[in-house]
């Protein structure tokens, strides 16, 4: 059959766009032989926090795409701006002494709304190339300041930050390590912040401390001399949204301080309104050097990421450097700018980052944390629109007795299946759901995505205690 004539017949058949799906498409993070025997699920159409897919289900998008559609689905004006910049210059390079417009007013619109020590940025087609980036930009710098001994940099275990060569190695997922290797070399990991992992015996504030003090223990049996940055996202993301207690960033800044290392914050997931601020950083009392972004710069309309690079950083670089030989053909593509450009103005005119600071977020944290009433729910917590709850076989006197399952029975995965059933996105890391909603949902959003979340516990439990799983 011809391929065109195919296409066509499947934009209405599930099951032959599915085969399709199959014969052809190599999906990210995925068992391509279990996707083949159950289906791929085909989104048809976004609208605001919903998703309709291929069968005509309505699903509650409650992790905004993959924690990017910070201003919802199907804005207008974003295509309108899309389709006006393709019209107009759909492409030109940034290399040869030649720019764009919408570069530089991106740029300078970056600068006005990112924390006071910023005033330049390098742009990135993704987060895992902003991260890739800053691993020659870090070591660069300090080549240019004549300690190029100073190339360590230090990371953390389960933490994520991309995935091509240089994010793996930066990040600390065991599983992503595995394959693949060898990672590069000069980069070290220290122990994340999860008090519910590691802070039995301790208040949170205690664990915070102790948590950030595993990295000058580092520093010092590395070297300091030897040690050139540390890098973290201010709430871990795709590591289960683990927020950090109170004490441990302004902690570690004193720390990054005290032995002059570069602090880099990884803002891919936690920037432009994420928490309830602009930038994590600014939320969570720290001053980094460099920022990596991506994902809501354009509410993932069009892939776009970068670097913003502190003063610090680019005095050394422009003053100092003479060619970075560093870049990607879409560096500051004008398309993805200008689709960045609308997006902030969206973001800034409809105030929604101030609306998840004030309102919305406060209101989530009370209804998601509710949630840890239900009998399968250990602990709940939250930070602006990210949350995450905790699945247990039985609870406990405290957050740290609970009874945990048996990582092998997939409760987490077990549980993900009923709320994609009862209509609503929701991640399972592990035995940890998590959320991540568009910025534009209200009040009323909430309570129908936390009614969704509780009914699909009702489900999950039900079924464990059939199995005779759950207590």
């Amino acid at each position: 059959m011809d391929i065109t004539k195919q296409l066509d017949k499947v934009q209405f058949d599930t099951q032959a766009i599915q085969q399709l799906d199959s014969a052809h498409y190599l999906h990210p993070f995925t068992d391509h032989n279990a996707l083949a025997a159950r289906g791929a699920r085909v989104m048809v159409k976004g609208d605001g926090i919903y998703l309709w897919d291929s069968d005509g289900h309505k699903i509650l998008d409650a992790m905004s795409g993959l924690w990017c559609v910070n201003i919802g689905y199907g804005r207008t004006s974003m295509a309108d701006a899309v389709y006006k910049q393709m019209q107009t210059l759909p492409f030109y390079n940034s290399f040869f002494n030649t720019t764009n417009l919408p570069a530089v007013q991106l740029a300078a619109l970056l600068v006005d709304v990112s924390p006071p020590q910023f005033n330049h940025v390098f742009f990135t087609g993704s987060g895992s190339e902003a991260n890739d980036t800053i691993v020659r930009m870090v070591r660069r710098y300090w080549e240019l300041m004549g300690q190029s001994e100073r190339h360590v940099i230090i990371s953390r275990h389960n933490a994520y930050h991309g995935s091509t060569i240089a994010g793996v190695s930066l990040g600390g997922m065991a599983g992503m390590h595995a394959q693949g290797g060898p990672m590069v070399p000069g980069i070290v990991h220290i122990g994340q912040p999860s008090y519910l992992e590691g802070g039995s015996g301790m208040t949170p504030d205690e664990f915070g401390l102790v948590a950030a003090g595993w990295l000058e223990e580092r520093i010092r049996e590395l070297g300091p001399d030897n040690v050139a940055a540390f890098i973290g996202e201010p709430v871990q993301g795709a590591g289960g949204v683990i927020i950090p207690p109170p004490t441990y960033w302004p902690e570690i800044q004193r720390i990054c301080d005290k032995y002059g290392i570069l602090l880099i914050a990884d803002e891919v997931i936690c920037g432009f309104g994420r928490l309830g601020a602009w930038f994590g950083s600014t939320l969570l009392g720290i001053k980094p050097d460099l920022i990596a972004f991506a994902k809501g710069v354009t509410s993932g309309y069009i892939p776009l990421g970068g670097v913003l690079v502190g003063d610090r950083v680019a005095a050394v670089l422009t003053e100092k450097g003479g060619d970075f030989n560093h870049g990607f053909t879409y560096s500051g593509h004008p398309v993805a700018c200008a689709a960045a450009l609308e997006n902030i103005r969206i973001l800034r005119d409809e105030q929604l980052v101030e609306k998840v600071a004030q309102d919305t977020g406060p209101y989530l944290k009370q209804k998601f944390t509710a949630l840890a009433d239900h009998p399968l729910v250990g602990h709940a917590d939250s930070c602006g629109f990210v949350a995450g709850l905790n699945l247990v076989r039985r609870k406990g006197a405290t957050v740290h007795g609970n009874e945990v399952f048996d990582g092998d029975l997939g409760v987490g995965m077990i549980c993900r299946g009923y709320m994609f059933e009862r209509g609503i996105i929701m991640r399972a890391v592990g035995d940890r759901m998590i959320i991540a909603p568009p910025l534009v949902t209200t009040r009323e959003q909430i309570d129908e995505m936390t009614g969704k979340i509780g009914a699909a516990l009702d489900d999950t439990l039900a079924e464990l205690r059939r199995r005779g799983i759950a207590a």
